[in-house]
This record gives structure tokens, sequence and C-alpha cells, in this order.
């Protein structure tokens, strides 16, 4: 096989390279599609003519956004090692099992999701809230933070690693915004420096609606480049974050959405959902307008009411989640 860089969204050379590798037959000519939505991965899926399908992510060393955001490849056998330990951790079914990995390529295969499946950030986004959704979706991450504080050994040493949080999470969402708005800028730092000190369980990183599938009624966890061992309360604020952008975005289904992040509020651990998930649900929230990935489904208008209401809040230090999601519907109510 040539010594060329592979690029798995050219179709032909992911086939010559399937074979070449030995993961298919030499005369297997699978279903190759592109996914589309992919920021830090090339992400194909494949169906073998035995009926067998994968998804395989290629991680991207310049992610795909409007401004210049960088991060090691490396980072797709974070992945991997996540894929392997989540299974272990998480209820059965709800973590896609891993093919194989490649790390000259920066590539892994997992088992893709059978059909029918549907986002749930999309199923959100049209006012789909479903309470046992929220209720799956909040135990699963209780049940990995847990696990994982309670059983430490290996995790923490295979995980110690926050690089990719770095790069991927603490930079572009709390280091960036802290440029762009500097009357949030004390708040990030002094929070970004109390992140970095605290390790105390596995942290998925990118928890959210956009990294889950709903097929049959149950949710399936995807995405986990960014794990490592830290501060789970980050988990709650990305989480929430996103309930409360689309209560903001979508008045129609405003009370359902609340009502959902309170629930995955109250379902969480007690632990992570005070002071600390407070200042993150807080930071995540003005970095989706503010950080280097914003959400691209709100207006300009959208982006500077978040942001101002955000920075009041940030003034008043709530003492716990609750008291975001309350402050936050209230902000709303009277703009």
């Amino acid at each position: 096989m040539s010594d060329a860089p592979l690029d798995i969204e050219q179709h032909d050379q992911l086939l010559a390279y399937l074979r070449a590798t030995k993961r298919i037959a030499p005369t297997e000519s699978p279903q190759i599609k592109t996914l589309a939505g992919g920021v830090s991965n090339r992400t194909v899926w494949v169906k073998r003519e035995t009926g067998e399908a994968w998804v395989l992510k290629q991680a991207l060393a310049k992610l795909r956004v409007k401004v210049d955001w960088f991060s090691d490849p490396t980072r797709a056998h974070r992945e991997a090692l996540g894929l392997h330990w989540l299974e272990k951790l998480a209820p059965p079914g709800t973590i896609t099992p891993l093919v194989f990995e490649d790390e000259k390529h920066h590539l892994l295969a997992m088992q893709a999701v059978p059909e029918p499946h549907e986002n749930w950030k999309t199923m959100l986004l049209r006012g789909e809230v479903k309470q046992d959704h929220v209720e799956q979706f909040a135990t699963l991450l209780r049940i990995i933070h847990r696990a994982a504080a309670t059983a430490p050994e290996p995790l923490q040493k295979i995980f110690d690693d926050r690089s990719f949080f770095e790069s991927l999470r603490l930079e572009p969402y709390y280091g960036y915004s802290a440029a762009q708005v500097p009357e949030a800028a004390d708040f990030l730092h002094e929070l970004i420096a109390d992140t970095r000190s605290r390790r105390k369980s596995l942290v998925h990183g990118d928890y959210s609606p956009k990294n889950v599938l709903v097929h049959e009624g149950r949710l399936i966890l995807l995405d986990h480049e960014v794990i490592h061992w830290g501060d789970p309360a980050f988990d709650i604020g990305f989480a929430m974050t996103h309930f409360l952008s689309k209560a903001h975005h979508l008045p129609a289904h405003r009370v359902e959405l609340l009502r959902a992040a309170a629930q995955f509020c109250r379902l969480s651990d007690d632990n992570e959902t005070g002071e600390l998930g407070a200042r993150h649900t807080l930071a995540c929230m003005l970095a989706r307008v503010a950080g280097r990935s914003p959400l691209e489904y709100f207006s300009d208008v959208e982006r500077g009411r978040q942001r101002r209401i955000i920075v009041e809040l940030m003034s008043r230090r709530p003492d716990n989640v609750l008291d975001v999601i309350d402050g936050f519907a209230r902000k709303l109510d009277a703009d």
C-alpha cells in the first residue's frame, strides 16, 4: 500500500486501504458513505457484504471551523481507549464496540449503530423532548462518573493526560471566550485554574445530545476523544448548556426544555451539580456564543442575548445548577 496520506473521505482510497490491510476481502465491495457534520474528524460509514456495518473516524489536525483551531490527531487513539473502557463501565448497549484502530493513519472503526436511529440533538431541535430520554442521559453519566471514581485504578493512570481536553475544551471554550468577553475573563480564568486542579473521576468532555443516537428508544453515546481523568462537573455544565440554549432558541418548547434541564440536574450526581456545576454551566453557555465553536442554530440576536444574560448571571455567582436554570429562565422571560 502507498505511503501517501490516507483520506478516508476519498472512497477509492478507503476501499484500497481496507483491502490492503485485510480488513475486508480482496474482492469485497462494501457500501461507503461519508457522514456529514464532523468538525474534528472525517467520518465514513461502511457496510460490508456480510451485513456488518462500521463507522470509521479519522482525526483532523485542523478542525473545520471558521477560526483557526488545531489539535493533535493522535487523539483518535484516546477515543479508542475511551471505547474500550466505557464499554466496561456503562450499561450494556450504550457504547459502540471498537472494531479496530490504526495508529499510522490516526483512525479507528467502531460498530455502527443499527438502523433506524436518529440523532438526539435533531429530535430536541424539533421540540421532541421525552422524559425517558433525559433520564437515560443523566443516568448514564452518573453511572460512568461513580463507577470510575469508586474504582480509579487503572483509569486514573490511563486517562491522566489532559492535552486533548486543553486543546479542544479549555482553550477554545474558556480561554478564547475570556479574550472575546473581557468582563467574563476573571470568572473564566479562575474556573480554568480550578478545573486543572480537580482530578476526581473520568470525564467524557463532550457529553452532548449531538453525540447521542436514539435506537429503539435507547440512547447510545458517541465521540470520546476528549475523555480524561479530571473534573466531572465539566460534563454537567457541558450537557446543561444544550438544554438551556435550546430552551432559548425554541420559545414554543421552552417549558419542556427547561423541565428537561431540571430533570437532568436532579438525576445527576449531587456532588457535581452544586457551585462547580453552576460555574461550568455558565462558562459553557458563554463559550457556545463567544468561543471557537459557536452554536450553529443561534441567530446574531440570540447570541447577543445569551452573552448578555450569562455575563449578568456570572456576576451573581449562582450556588447550584438549579439556580442557573431558574435565573436564565427568568431573564429570558423578562427580555
